[in-house]
């Protein structure tokens, strides 16, 4: 007999944070490190929790998709050395996949992280695999995932891994809700899962479902240990692929790997760096806002508020982040240019 959940379950749109008193003069006084002891590898990580999702379209900080080859690997570890300890090598659960992982970490074996990359985590060869994966790598750092409840995260944690990540349909670019039905809101996923990975000394990774700076707040606030984002990391220069030409504008493809995915076309935005201030802006903010002076403080300060309408719609149009023409263009009008200038004298970035 078919069970329904009554239970409300949310996402990020349907709540906010709610504001509380503060003792921080700024939002430059706030710490976005977090320095963490991973259950299993025994390994620690220093660094801030933000991670590009493992698409083949990005060139951030990320666990990389599973498609570069131990030579390709080892080329880019001669030129990057100093980048390899925020790196994660990634892998599905094939022979195939098996022997490229073994090859890459031979290759490089500077490499901390395993991403072990599927859409659907909760088969049992996943975790078989899993389990493999940790006897024949018993010092690196498992990734794992994705999953959307706390008794696969807590399956996975005891199968070895150390990380898992949460997450199933949220993605900008991931059809896995719509072809099969599937999926779990993700704010409530996040908040789940999270307490069943604590209570194991275990980690989770909110991956997907970000569509501005305050979603990732929110994914903090809600238990994430780190924050996954795909298409706000899409269409830079940073990111592979080329630039192309449509309509009169430039764009860059991206699309979904691991999972469901899908193919589309995002302005092209020019370098990421400006994106990922924004994001760390957002973050500081929002920590100051609730008066946690560190982003791990931000679950214990947190208390979100369900909401019918998050946002003011009345003038949607921002400046966008990168380059486009036609977008340029349309700025230069002057009752746009008014309201764009005013934004941008308010905004005094610190980071």
């Amino acid at each position: 007999m078919p069970n329904i959940i009554n239970d409300i379950k949310l996402d990020f749109k349907d709540v906010l944070l709610r504001p509380k008193r503060s003792t921080l003069k700024s939002r430059s006084e706030v710490d976005l490190f977090r320095e963490m002891t991973f259950r299993n590898s025994k390994r620690t990580y220093k660094g801030i929790p933000v991670m590009a999702s493992n698409m083949d379209t990005h060139g951030i900080f990320t666990a990389m998709h599973k498609y570069y080859t131990a030579e390709e690997w080892k080329e880019f570890a001669s030129k990057n050395q100093d980048c390899l300890k925020h790196m994660a090598v990634s892998s599905g659960t094939s022979d195939n996949d098996f022997d490229r992982l073994k090859n890459v970490i031979g290759a490089v074996p500077d490499i901390e992280f395993i991403c072990l990359d599927v859409a659907n985590g909760y088969s049992q060869h996943f975790v078989e695999y899993v389990r493999k994966v940790r006897a024949e790598f018993p010092s690196h750092t498992i990734i794992a995932g994705n999953v959307v409840t706390g008794e696969m995260v807590e399956e996975l944690i005891l199968s070895g891994a150390d990380v898992i990540k949460v997450g199933i349909g949220p993605g900008s670019v991931c059809t896995t809700r719509m072809k099969t039905g599937v999926g779990y809101p993700q704010l409530s996923a996040v908040i789940e899962c999270a307490d069943a990975a604590h209570g194991l000394k275990g980690h989770i990774i909110s991956d997907g479902g970000c569509t501005c700076p305050g979603d990732l707040a929110k994914a903090f606030g809600a238990g994430a240990d780190f924050v996954m984002a795909g298409g706000m990391f899409a269409g830079h220069d940073e990111c592979g692929g080329s630039v192309t030409e449509r309509n009169g504008r430039k764009v860059k493809l991206f699309y979904g790997i691991s999972s469901e995915g899908k193919t589309v076309e995002v302005p092209y935005r020019g370098a990421v760096e400006t994106t990922v201030l924004d994001i760390l802006g957002g973050l500081r903010s929002a920590c100051t806002y609730v008066g946690a002076s560190k982003i791990r403080e931000l679950s214990r300060r947190a208390t979100f508020i369900r909401c019918t309408q998050q946002l003011n719609n009345m003038y949607v149009i921002t400046r966008p982040l990168g380059k486009n023409p036609l977008l340029e263009e349309l700025f230069e009008l002057p009752f746009l240019k008014s309201i764009v200038n005013f934004i941008i004298v308010q905004r005094s970035f610190v980071y």
